[in-house]
């Protein structure tokens, strides 16, 4: 699309630019999630609105084919408007929503590397792995380590499942006295 027009895709990512620079002010000075809301009403409210015109513009004069690529983009914008600027009216909503993104690339990859396993348990053994090793990534532990420690521990695993979520399993650790990563005591 960018090829066939190309200063209606830089104009549009123009102002998407500079929609992150207020966001990007806001974590910086650690606003609330109310401060930033007003924050980006201020800021980034009149972008949004300047969009929206230009858009409805270039599709009431009839300066974009409605069919073509760019009508369709602009289309699809204008339809999923409420959504796509939550951010200027809901506290706490995203910019974006880069994090779902990559969610859910784990789960395509995994998809695609599935489609291998011979049987149906096989698949549901990946998919519990698959599901472990994400929520280890969420809670900032290491995948490897944690799923070392739960198999270099598997009756304290069993006696206390909830003391070993990829959350906690380090405390489950610590009172053993062994350090995430660390080979148990050989006796």
């Amino acid at each position: 699309m960018e090829t066939n027009f190309p200063e209606e895709c830089r104009h549009v990512l123009d102002v998407f630019r500079q929609l992150y620079h207020p966001d990007a002010r806001a974590r910086a000075e650690q606003m609330t999630a109310a401060e930033r809301l007003r924050f980006h009403q201020a800021e980034s409210g009149p972008l949004m609105a300047d969009l929206k015109t230009w858009m409805r513009t270039k599709l009431d004069a009839h300066e974009v084919e409605p069919n073509s690529g760019l009508g369709d983009a602009i289309e699809y914008m204008l339809d999923h408007w409420e959504p796509l600027t939550l951010f200027l009216r809901v506290a706490g909503a995203p910019l974006d929503n880069n994090l779902c993104e990559r969610a859910l690339k784990k789960a395509i990859r995994h998809r695609r590397n599935s489609l291998f396993y011979k049987t149906e348990n096989g698949a549901r053994v990946g998919d519990m792995f698959m599901s472990l090793i994400h929520t280890a990534e969420l809670n900032g532990a290491n995948p490897f380590d944690y799923l070392v420690a739960l198999m270099r521990h598997p009756r304290e695993v069993a006696r206390e499942p909830s003391h070993w979520m990829p959350w906690n399993y380090r405390d489950a650790l610590a009172t053993l006295g062994v350090a995430p990563g660390a080979a148990p005591p050989t006796h």
